[in-house]
């Protein structure tokens, strides 16, 4: 596989923010969203074993672990590795962009879709049946930069009843959209959504790699 970085730090979004965890990201992506901040791994990186990369993983004795990317699923390798690392013991995170079909990905595995909203302008590469395959502790997560973002993820969480499926996650574009907004129109509109910031960017300096 081919593999930007692997780094331990602290969990910045999702429902298990906060927590000390094990990123493994993998190079590559077809999609280009306009608010991407990790566009670094979309080329080169280094051919890894998937024996060396849980090997790695293990050293750590961490027991959370997400797989990410660029595009995770973009390697036909990662449900392989996810596998792996289930049987490790380990808790095991996908951030996937929502592209790819999501139906071979270890059922242990807890998947974070990213539903892509229109300022991403990667809305139309969306596998929408991937939005019905999320179980109870999957999450789906709506990176929002603007009103119109916000009232489109608004309407597609209620559209599809994302909501009774698993948790929403919202967030806003870091830099873009100011934190406060989205926090209150998510409060004016009684939203069943969790509200997040990227706490890692908090932490340390926005562009800083592998933290």
């Amino acid at each position: 596989m081919r593999i930007t970085e692997i780094f331990h730090s602290i969990q910045g979004e999702s429902t298990f923010a906060g927590r000390p965890c094990v990123f493994v990201r993998l190079t590559g992506c077809p999609l280009r969203c306009t608010w991407c901040d990790t566009d670094y791994a979309f080329y080169g990186g280094a051919e890894q074993s998937i024996d060396q990369i849980v090997e790695t993983v293990r050293a750590y004795g961490c027991p959370l672990v997400e797989v990410t990317g660029g595009e995770p699923l973009a390697q036909s390798e990662c449900l392989v590795l996810l596998t792996r690392l289930c049987d490790e013991g380990l808790t095991v995170l996908l951030e996937t962009s929502g592209a790819i079909d999501t139906t071979t990905v270890d059922a242990r595995v807890h998947v974070i879709l990213d539903v892509k909203c229109p300022g991403s302008g990667m809305t139309d590469r969306m596998h929408w049946a991937n939005i019905t395959r999320l179980k109870q502790h999957d999450e789906a997560k709506f990176v929002i930069q603007d009103r119109p973002d916000y009232e489109w993820a608004r309407e597609t969480v209620a559209r599809y009843g994302i909501d009774h499926r698993c948790t929403v996650l919202f967030s806003p574009v870091f830099g873009t959209l100011d934190s406060r907004q989205l926090a209150e129109w998510v409060l004016a509109d009684r939203l069943p959504v969790r509200y997040q910031i990227q706490m890692h960017k908090y932490i340390w300096a926005p562009d800083m790699r592998g933290v």
